[in-house]
């Protein structure tokens, strides 16, 4: 059996990040591991460089716009990239099992479940289902958003950054795993809002300095 590969660090993780979106945005896409070998070599284990917790949105998928390949990222997805018990659990396995050095929250402007919130915030009326679940767990965000504007017309995209950056924080304030990675300097989190038109991925959020 091969030996695990060492593992990268959060600054190193972020720069592979950051790269491949810029190909992404330029249509410059290498499409890496996506080959036979690849997905054989996987087969007796895997070893991602980050975990992404994304928005459920067809348009948001995260192995494409950051040009990645098999294995290399661990994905989880909500709408409105909202914390469960499941959410959580999956994010904190990424950190003790799989020892992820970056922790990637990801939101994008037009968000479906943030313009729910929204509006049942401007209406009062709140929609039915489980969709009311997720409307109570992103109205933080969109209250903070409204109460720290001058302006009247508070964006929706203004609304998912908030919201991007209050789930980061969350997963660091409700977990112990993670805050416990994050305070060692092993692992990184950060938000990123993602542009539907342009395909950029850009930082709102992080608990490290990237650049060094």
């Amino acid at each position: 059996m091969s030996e695990k590969p060492a593992q990268i660090t959060p600054q190193e993780a972020w720069k592979r990040l950051a790269d491949g979106n810029a190909r992404f945005v330029a249509g410059e896409s290498h499409h890496p591991n996506q080959d036979a070998a690849r997905r054989e070599s996987l087969a007796g284990g895997q070893n991602p460089f980050a975990v992404i917790f994304g928005c459920s949105d067809s348009r948001l998928a995260a192995e494409i716009i950051f040009d990645l390949g098999l294995g290399d990222t661990f994905v989880v997805r909500t709408a409105g990239q909202v914390l469960s018990n499941a959410s959580l659990g999956s994010l904190e396995y990424s950190i003790t099992d799989l020892q992820v050095p970056l922790m990637v929250v990801l939101g994008h402007d037009s968000c479906g479940a943030v313009t729910a919130a929204k509006d049942s915030y401007e209406t009062g009326a709140m929609p039915p289902g489980f969709v009311r679940n997720l409307v109570e767990e992103i109205m933080p965000a969109v209250i903070e958003t409204r109460r720290n504007s001058d302006a009247e017309d508070v964006t929706l995209n203004e609304m998912v950054r908030t919201n991007t950056r209050q789930v980061a924080e969350r997963m660091i304030d409700q977990s112990k795993i993670i805050s416990n990675a994050v305070d060692e300097n092993r692992t990184a989190v950060i938000g990123m809002f993602y542009h539907l038109r342009d395909g950029k991925a850009e930082l709102v959020f992080s608990s490290h300095d990237l650049q060094s």
